[in-house]
């Protein structure tokens, strides 16, 4: 109840002094001219369009026209017609967020679609559409962030404050990845943008694939497919505005949305209804402009603040990685992880593919011994991947390269390391343990074994070291057993055969020549009587 009252307080401080009221002139598909306003209106103002039941509907500024103002409705324009009133609203949106928000499910204007009751408000506004902190103010991407994830812990390490992108078709197993990450990821806070999702899919993602666990430290902002343009936008613009009010607070903000193909499909509709002509497949200009900034509020935070570790989907249209957005958002992001739906029939998930997959800030994170563990798995993926087609055609044959040989010894071991199951958790540290233990990178502990005489191992090694402490002449350095030497390679298999050798000289067996026996022959059948003459 307490609750309650304080948002009464707010809404009624946040009352205008005055009103400001036009009229609807005209409307087609989805805009809606204004008149008598256009004088107190800017791009993304917005207003309470009334429609004839009464109800008001809420649009935004999207452009001008012939001295007119033209509005995007962000519900349905049923019940709206020339004459209808328009009342001018927030010039500039903004969200009141707060600590008690985790564990909740938001809509765009960061309303609770979860029933669980009404949303406390924050004290600091956040604008909705903020623009990014100039590089300066930034601190630099430093320490790992641990996803869970064996394939992106240790091949695509991750930092703080990095933005990654992740691309796929449809059906590859997007969401199946970020709900992992959000579940087993050890950064503070997780906030899930799901942009233009199925509304069956939203409420599975929460409950089955998020879970409780993830949901306990996450806000999810939700925006359905069947929503207006301008909601599916204003759901991405939330996502970002909730994760800036959890960095500047001081947590490590995992920011993931899904998808941001979607955003820029929204932006489209909205710059198409408008006017604006088509650059590149349909997308116009401000679809471009508005990814930068989006995008680019992700990241590390000032001093004192914390950091947003931002992964965003990509729908890759038709699976061509080449497509305009694709090619846009990985220019701007700090690494890019490729879904591949060969991989994903052949039943290994996550469908990562290593080789087109790579993060930036790698291999500067990773010290020496675990970046010649990566190189070492990659060298061998590269290779197999190279003679793959021969290989599944039975052509090669064992024996004829040795690099080949030992790339499909430990490509399935690989393959077997980079499967896990959506419940299964593996930690930093244990992945590249893990990762140099199938390429026989570790050294063999010796196994301590028990004496004939029964004695335990340390009295049977204190008994053998008091002779040679006893005798000066025997060197230090014997008494120490050097340590254990790698595990060699497997065999590469038989020499190549190269058939037999051609000498100039004739062979000879037990001594004797050859040629010269069979001169000899010859020269009898042609001595015997019948014999053909020369």
């Amino acid at each position: 109840m307490f609750q309650i009252g304080r948002n009464i307080v707010a809404e009624l401080r946040r009352i205008p002094d005055y009103r400001v009221v036009g009229r609807v002139t005209a409307v087609l598909g989805l805009l809606v001219e204004i008149g008598g306003v256009e004088g107190a209106l800017s791009v993304g103002d917005r207003c309470k369009v009334k429609r004839r039941d009464g109800k008001a509907v809420i649009c935004e500024v999207v452009g001008f026209r012939n001295e007119r103002a033209l509005l995007m409705p962000f519900g349905i324009l049923d019940g709206i017609g020339i004459g209808c009133e328009v009342e001018l609203g927030d010039t500039q949106p903004q969200v009141y967020p707060d600590e008690s928000w985790l564990g909740r499910v938001v809509n765009a204007f960061g309303e609770p679609v979860d029933g669980k009751g009404p949303l406390s408000e924050g004290n600091r506004p956040y604008p909705i559409r903020n623009m990014p902190p100039s590089a300066h103010s930034r601190q630099r991407v430093a320490g790992k962030i641990d996803l869970g994830i064996r394939a992106m812990n240790t091949f695509l390490t991750c930092c703080r404050g990095q933005r990654m992108g992740i691309f796929a078709g449809s059906g590859v197993g997007k969401s199946s990845l970020l709900s992992m990450m959000t579940r087993h990821t050890t950064s503070d806070v997780s906030v899930v943008g799901l942009i233009g999702e199925r509304g069956r899919e939203a409420r599975e993602f929460i409950e089955d694939d998020l879970g409780e666990e993830g949901l306990r430290r996450s806000v999810v902002v939700v925006a359905t497919s069947d929503e207006p343009p301008l909601m599916r936008r204003q759901a991405a613009y939330m996502t970002m505005a909730l994760s800036e009010y959890f960095r500047d607070v001081g947590r490590d903000v995992l920011c993931m949305m899904d998808s941001v193909t979607r955003f820029a499909m929204a932006q489209r509709e909205i710059s198409l209804s408008v006017g604006e002509p088509p650059a590149s497949k349909g997308y116009t200009p401000t679809v471009f402009a508005e990814l930068p900034r989006l995008l680019e509020r992700a990241g590390p935070g000032g001093p004192g603040q914390g950091s947003i570790t931002g992964l965003f989907t990509v729908l890759v249209d038709g699976d061509d990685h080449n497509e305009p957005i694709s090619d846009a958002v990985r220019g701007i992001l700090d690494g890019h992880v490729v879904l591949d739906r060969a991989i994903a029939e052949q039943g290994r998930y996550p469908a990562i593919n290593i080789l087109r997959s790579v993060s930036r800030t790698m291999p500067g994170c990773n010290n020496e011994q675990e970046n010649q563990i990566v190189s070492r798995a990659r060298q061998l993926l590269a290779t197999y991947e190279d003679m793959a087609e021969l290989i599944r055609l039975g052509a090669y044959r064992k024996g004829t390269d040795p690099k080949v040989d030992e790339a499909i010894h430990y490509f399935p071991l690989i393959e077997e390391f980079l499967k896990q199951r959506k419940t299964e958790c593996t930690r930093l540290n244990e992945g590249y343990v893990e990762l140099a233990r199938r390429l026989d990178l570790l050294a063999e502990q010796p196994e301590e074994q028990t004496p004939a005489n029964g004695q335990p191992a340390a009295q049977t090694e204190q008994a053998a070291q008091q002779p040679a402490a006893a005798s000066p002449q025997q060197p230090a350095a014997a008494a120490e057993m050097p340590a254990a030497r790698p595990a060699p390679p497997p065999s590469t298999g038989p020499k190549i055969n190269r058939g037999p050798k051609v000498h100039s000289r004739s062979k000879r067996e037990n001594g004797k020549d050859l040629n010269e026996a069979k001169r000899a022959l010859r020269q009898d059948g042609n001595d015997a009587p019948g014999g053909a003459s020369e």
